[in-house]
């Protein structure tokens, strides 16, 4: 069941962006029908996930009873500290980037400090996976 879930999403995605690609080769940017694919993908793909969700999650409970609480706990800090930073450290790169494009493309000189910025950002994210694995290594 879950196999035939995951292979028709998968061929739902798949379809749908083979449409849309054969759609803007031929030139339709502004046509209905780009439109009316990605309705279909999210008509389809969106229950169908839910479908798989709820028939792994009879699985996932009863693993989660074998295993302590405790260790679930630092599992879920470690995720979460690793994804949250590295949601901000793309945020961050983001803005900065673009900052830093357009302040090298007015002015070349500027690469070097603007690189800087930009690394900074990126600290974030490695912060996060620091945090991670200490919080791995003490479980």
């Amino acid at each position: 069941m879950l196999n035939f879930i995951l292979y028709s999403a998968i061929i739902v995605v798949f379809m749908t962006i083979s449409a849309g690609v054969f759609y803007l080769k031929k030139g339709y940017e502004h046509n209905s029908k780009i439109r009316k694919f990605l309705h279909a993908n999210l008509t389809l793909f969106i229950p169908m996930m839910m479908g798989a969700i709820i028939v792994i999650i009879p699985g996932i409970v009863r693993a989660a009873d074998t295993a302590s609480s405790a260790s679930g706990l630092g599992y879920m800090g470690a995720a979460l500290s690793t994804g949250l930073a590295c949601l901000g450290s793309g945020v961050a790169v983001g803005n900065v980037g673009s900052a830093a494009l357009g302040a090298v493309s007015e002015d070349e000189k500027m690469l070097g400090k603007t690189l800087i910025y930009v690394g900074l950002a990126e600290g974030i994210a490695i912060y996060g996976l620091v945090i991670s694995i200490m919080i791995l290594g003490a479980l």
